[in-house]
């Protein structure tokens, strides 16, 4: 098999997108969800998990913890019951940014915690402060050292935690922390994105007693012990974002499946002011591709339900067949708009002002060029220019986009694209 490093995408702009895609498993879901599995030393079977990059690395990392796991048909059975805390690959997790979400299954299984630092993110320093925070009002101690998270616990407690910020894995990890903790936690400012709920809905069937759940407030009151339950993970609300952005942008008519589409309305406002044509269901949505696009004054991301930061890169590309000047402003991430150079590339018509905000000028023609990847989001960005470029695209650096998106190709294809995956020479 060539490593997904070595392989590249080659595109055929100008085809029309018509047909059904059904989207997987949420990877933000998926991966704070398999490490709540280790809280228990009960089987654990989790459907609808997405074949994706980081899903296989999270599962190697628990071999190297002595858990047991198999992974067939989007199914993975996790066996916990073997955890051993001893050895953690540094090389793993200083390239996987989630790997911070087994701090808190480790304090409470093990009592101690030691990880290196997590890493895997190209879009500026993510701090650990808001996890240490919290992880330590729950009862662990911070020791020092340059090189490591070590973190230990002799006795769990309840507390009144008010997150520093709306961090989702640090709230996340406080949640499964505070599952097992005695007494009554609760943990205010909590994020409250999709995923979030969702692996509170999961430690909820294995037992957790946690309300709240989608709002920025949650209560969580201890238990003795979790135990092991068969849990369907939540489609992806940003996979069915970006299928829908490139339904419009193709000029057919695309409906995508398999995804609460309430958990998208700030999507759908912008659409809307777009002037994007779309039906709304309670689990699909279909689109219509759109030639009047126009201009919007700002298309700002925050935390939900605000608009993702997540969908920002694939909306933007958008921007750049609209009528008008569009307003991009980055509020999370520093290093979000690098992909900007690479549509500038193509033809777009971009101001960057500053890290955090830039403006577009459309409609303009996309040419196919060679282009890179910059990051997971970015990476599908430059897949959805590439479809509406006059020509043919080459898209390097698929390693990012083969982290987040199952067989995005194969999904495209099935809906009229014109995409193949190559070695990259």
């Amino acid at each position: 098999m060539i490593p997904p490093s070595s392989q590249k995408f080659v595109v055929q702009g100008g085809h029309v997108l018509n047909g059904k895609v059904t989207v997987s498993g949420s990877k933000n879901a998926a991966l704070p969800i398999l490490c709540a599995s280790l809280l228990t030393k009960e089987q654990v079977v989790l459907k609808n998990i997405p074949d994706i990059a980081d899903i296989h690395s999270l599962l190697e990392i628990f071999t190297n913890l002595g858990i047991k796991s198999s992974f067939s048909n989007n199914t993975v059975i996790v066996d916990a019951s073997g955890l051993d805390s001893g050895h953690l690959p540094e090389k793993m997790i200083t390239a996987m940014r989630a790997s911070i979400l087994l701090l808190a299954p480790l304090l409470a299984r093990s009592g101690e915690a030691k990880l290196p630092f997590p890493g895997g993110c190209v879009l500026g320093k993510r701090s650990v402060s808001d996890h240490i925070y919290a992880l330590e009002a729950l009862g662990a101690k911070t020791l020092e050292d340059t090189q490591l998270l070590h973190l230990k616990i002799d006795r769990l407690k309840s507390a009144r935690i008010i997150m520093a910020e709306m961090s989702v894995t640090a709230t996340e990890n406080a949640v499964m922390l505070a599952s097992v903790a005695p007494g009554i936690t609760e943990i205010r400012l909590a994020a409250a994105e999709p995923h979030v709920q969702d692996m509170c809905l999961f430690l909820n069937k294995m037992g957790a007693k946690i309300s709240g759940i989608g709002t920025n407030n949650l209560t969580i009151e201890g238990v003795d012990s979790l135990h092991g339950v068969e849990y369907d993970i939540t489609g992806d609300y940003l996979e069915a974002g970006t299928f829908a952005i490139a339904g419009v942008l193709s000029g057919g008519e695309v409906e995508i499946c398999g995804i609460p589409t309430g958990q998208l309305d700030s999507l759908w406002q912008k659409l809307e002011e777009a002037n994007a044509k779309y039906r709304l269901f309670p689990d699909s949505v279909i689109v219509h591709g759109s030639k009047n696009l126009k201009s919007i004054k700002k298309l700002r991301t925050s935390v939900y339900p605000s608009f993702a930061t997540d969908l920002q890169a694939p909306f933007t590309v958008l921007l750049t067949q609209a009528e008008g000047e569009s307003h991009v402003f980055e509020t999370l991430f520093e290093g979000r708009l690098n992909y900007l150079v690479e549509l500038e590339k193509m033809g777009a018509k971009v101001q960057i002002l500053n890290p955090h905000q830039a403006i577009i000028t459309g409609p303009t023609v996309l040419h196919g060029i060679p282009i890179a990847s910059c990051d997971i989001r970015a990476g599908a960005a430059m897949v959805l220019a590439a479809l509406c470029a006059e020509g043919t695209t080459e898209i390097s650096n698929i390693n990012y986009i083969d982290r987040g998106y199952e067989n995005l190709e194969g999904k495209l294809q099935s809906i009229g694209a014109s995409i193949k995956r190559i070695k990259d020479l």
